[in-house]
């Protein structure tokens, strides 16, 4: 009687699902501990068919530039910061800078990522007149800063949050990437990284930007300490926010990389190893589900691998995020995968899908026929 109770309700959380019904906190931990990891990825399929019938998979071409790994949260999953005592602790100078966005326009970027550590000294002054300085000298998306980093700049400043974002996007910032947030419970946050913004004020950085009109992306790293619960959480708390503004473009779930890292090598309660392909298209999938205000969900090949990106477009997926040029946080933590834009595009067409190049908001630049080679995965 309880298996047939089991199959019964799994099969009436299935059939809202089709019929195109919002699922529940507790229909989402139904679907991830209790369906089939095939039959989830279905689901999330046909939703992503539904939302994007043209076929299309984008992509950007950007460049990640870290313009400190001097950081005092020092987050025990995080293998990239340093102390300022540190011999490779680093700031770069403008001339740096520049120089790494002249190689990645020469690469044909549309878009630079520009964020880094929480330094003791840096406030508004010192990124408005960068951002100024970059947007004088090139036309380019400036895609910076991500809440924690706001966050900080607002109390180093003196000033509100609002006030932040309003002086940062009249210098020159275009929008802001959902980094730190890792799991959006504090529970959670307290023990993985005690010293970094709490979930309400994560949330707070992002409501603020979108009423001021600036586009956000959405993260969640996962596989650390955190329950299936508590994912869900985080993922209700973002699909909140999303049905009040509107404002994220996408969502970016990816798995945490212990190498390196005081989690990692100490435990602390974490799974100190890399999560399975299993485990992060499983995590896909419901992300694609339950977030059923999100038109955009991106997977994740610099924690995963190319392969299993790919796989992701049947998983939900429509996004293969950026061609990053540059990466050094995951890279600090003994994952380096590089993929060049004409093997991204070679991933989508393989797969079945039109590639397609776009900006950070999601227009689409440039697209490059189907070849006949590519029959696809699914």
């Amino acid at each position: 009687m309880l298996v047939c109770n089991a199959i019964e309700r799994l099969e009436a959380v299935i059939d809202k699902i089709k019929s195109g019904q919002r699922v529940s906190e507790k229909e989402a931990i139904i679907l991830f501990e209790e369906a089939e990891l095939l039959a989830l990825g279905e689901l999330a399929d046909n939703i992503r068919k539904r939302l994007h019938p043209d076929n299309l998979v984008t992509f950007v071409v950007d460049r990640n530039i870290n313009y400190t790994n001097i950081c005092i949260n020092k987050c025990s999953f995080c293998a990239f910061y340093r102390n300022q005592a540190d011999k490779d602790a680093y700031i770069l100078n403008d001339k740096e800078i520049y120089k790494k966005i002249n190689e990645a326009i020469a690469l044909g970027a549309t878009q630079i990522l520009l964020q880094g550590g929480l330094h003791p000294e840096f406030d508004i002054a010192y990124f408005e007149d960068i951002f100024k300085k970059i947007k004088e000298r090139f036309k380019i998306q400036l895609h910076a800063l991500s809440p924690p980093e706001v966050y900080h700049i607002a109390r180093q400043s003196g000033l509100s949050i609002k006030e932040t974002i309003s002086r940062l996007k009249t210098a020159g910032l275009d929008s802001i990437p959902g980094g730190g947030a890792e799991i959006l419970v504090d529970r959670v946050r307290k023990q993985v990284s005690p010293k970094k913004i709490n979930s309400k004020e994560w949330a707070e950085v992002m409501t603020e930007a979108h009423g001021l009109g600036l586009p956000t992306t959405a993260t969640m790293m996962f596989g650390t300490i955190e329950t299936t619960e508590e994912i869900i959480q985080h993922l209700s708390l973002i699909r909140n926010i999303q049905d009040k503004t509107k404002g994220f473009t996408a969502f970016i779930p990816w798995s945490f990389q212990p190498g390196n890292t005081k989690l990692g090598s100490k435990g602390q309660g974490a799974r100190v190893y890399t999560s399975t392909g299993v485990e992060y298209l499983k995590i896909l999938a419901l992300s694609r589900i339950f977030l059923d205000n999100f038109k955009n969900i991106q997977s994740s090949w610099v924690t995963q691998g190319a392969k299993i990106a790919q796989v992701a477009l049947r998983f939900g997926a429509n996004d293969m995020g950026s061609t990053m040029i540059e990466e050094n946080v995951v890279a600090a933590a003994g994952v380096s995968y590089r993929i060049s834009k004409e093997e991204i595009i070679g991933i989508i067409n393989d797969a079945g899908f039109t590639p397609c190049q776009r900006d950070n908001r999601y227009n689409i630049l440039k697209t490059f026929p189907l070849s006949p080679l590519g029959r696809g995965i699914g």
